[in-house]
């Protein structure tokens, strides 16, 4: 019996602790639920700060959102598999900055523009206005990859800021400018030197893509070259300036479109006739004096001499110095070496002058029979040392007189005094009254040539000079 009632009471409690177990499992949930949905939204603001955090998410640029960047491979060109880019150029020149002829190189700063266009950066504009971008975004698109042909150095200025503005218009076409400085190569001819002309020439090619995938123009033909108007340089005039293009070919790469920026330099000849010409000339006269310096003054001739072929060895030294060494003769050697000779003949032409005068006076003594081997000596050693000129009549008689006085020294003195007074007072009364007639008489048949020839000589020789190089 007590059995029977309580099963009848487990049968009547058990769905009612069934109820009041899922009422508290439901409150228990409901319970929990709020800290739950804090967890959630703590761990998603804890992914957002890491995704900032990771430097290869960067989220992109509004401008790079707008010409869709991240949507394009840009490491191939525009229309890659398709017809050549054209790829227009213009170029302003700032300033020519050096010419050098010992390195045969100029250096020049220019403002290099690109233009192309390139669909994959076209974007909507209401207004059709361009962007202007600085050198950031060039690392991200495709740009051309001009380069200068024979260059030695070159740089794009940073001051303050690296000089590159990218522009890019609406419909895709695209303004990239560079301010650059170069260093290029000038296959320089000194043939004429410095009466000469020179053409030099900046070169500009693409070094990766060939004719089959770029075609290099200047965008608007010979105006796409302009110049400032105050370039100039000290030894230079600059001529003109022309564009010019061409092909280039590379066995194993293929053909290549070349621009040429082409200049012609035109020397300055007035710092180089202060320099070389004139001071040449004047040592060529100089030597000239000579001939008319009596040939018995063997100190005075022999310095002037000596002193213009050093003074020319000077200059011709003095220009080879600031010149390139070429192999070949240039103008300015051509006028140096043979005003060289032309001083070299003078101080040869005396030493002919000298060595003919002296065989004159031993013939002249030796027929005299006046003196005897001991005086032709020393005749020959005054003419020669002491530099003075020598009246061959008076010294003999002085001489003669000066053997009869000390002979008769033992008889007095005062007699040989009264008798030495007398040739002395005679001879300075020839020299006095018949100085041009000696100068004349002395002069030798050379010297009196080469007054004449020399100068006649050197003036047709400039007339060729000039008349040729200028």
């Amino acid at each position: 019996m007590v059995l029977v009632i309580k099963l009848l009471l487990f049968t009547c409690i058990w769905p009612t602790a069934l109820l009041i177990s899922h009422s508290d499992h439901h409150h228990h949930y409901h319970h929990h639920h709020p800290q739950r949905s804090f967890m959630k939204r703590h761990n998603s603001k804890r992914e957002l700060r890491m995704r900032k955090l990771d430097s290869t998410k960067v989220r992109p640029m509004k401008s790079e959102q707008l010409l869709r960047i991240e949507d394009h491979d840009f490491a191939l060109r525009p229309s890659f598999g398709g017809s050549p880019i054209p790829v227009g150029i213009d170029v302003q020149i700032e300033s020519i900055d050096s010419i050098s002829e010992v390195d045969m190189d100029f250096t020049m700063t220019l403002y290099l523009r690109h233009y192309w266009k390139d669909e994959r950066l076209s974007f909507p504009s209401t207004r059709n206005k361009s962007m202007t971008f600085d050198g950031r975004l060039i690392k991200k698109i495709w740009v051309p990859d001009i380069f200068f042909v024979h260059s030695k150095r070159s740089f794009i200025h940073d001051t303050t800021v690296e000089n590159v503005m990218l522009r890019v218009y609406p419909d895709g076409n695209v303004l990239f400018s560079l301010r650059i400085t170069v260093s290029a190569m000038c296959f320089m001819d000194f043939t004429r030197f410095p009466l000469d002309t020179q053409n030099c020439s900046l070169e500009l090619e693409s070094y990766a893509y060939n004719e089959e995938d770029l075609m290099l123009y200047w965008k608007h033909g010979n105006e796409s070259l302009s110049t400032d108007e105050h370039i100039s340089l000290s030894q230079f005039f600059i001529e003109e300036f022309s564009a010019s293009s061409g092909l280039a070919f590379y066995s194993s790469t293929g053909w290549y479109n070349r621009l040429f920026i082409n200049f012609g330099l035109r020397r300055h000849i007035f710092f180089f006739v202060l320099q070389s010409y004139f001071p040449s000339m004047l040592m060529v006269m100089l030597s000239w004096v000579s001939f008319w310096i009596d040939r018995r003054a063997v100190p005075a001739r022999v310095s002037l001499g000596i002193t213009t072929v050093l003074t020319m060895s000077t200059i011709i030294t003095g220009v080879s110095a600031s010149m390139p060494q070429v192999s070949y003769i240039k103008a300015v050697d051509i006028y140096l070496w043979i005003s060289f000779l032309f001083v070299f003949l003078s101080v040869i032409e005396y030493a002919a002058v000298n060595y003919l005068t002296t065989v004159e006076e031993r013939k002249q003594l030796k027929k005299k029979g006046k003196a005897a081997g001991t005086y032709n000596i020393d005749a020959v050693q005054a003419m020669a040392f002491d530099g003075c000129y020598h009246d061959t009549d008076t010294d003999i008689d002085l001489t003669t007189y000066s053997v009869h006085s000390e002979e008769s020294s033992t008889r007095g003195r005062t007699p040989s005094i009264t008798n030495l007074d007398e040739p002395r007072i005679k001879r300075k009364r020839s020299l006095k009254g018949n100085v041009g007639r000696i100068i004349l008489q002395n002069n030798h048949v050379i010297d009196t040539y080469s007054r004449i020839i020399f100068p006649i000589v050197y003036i047709i020789f400039n007339f060729f000079y000039w008349g040729l190089y200028i």
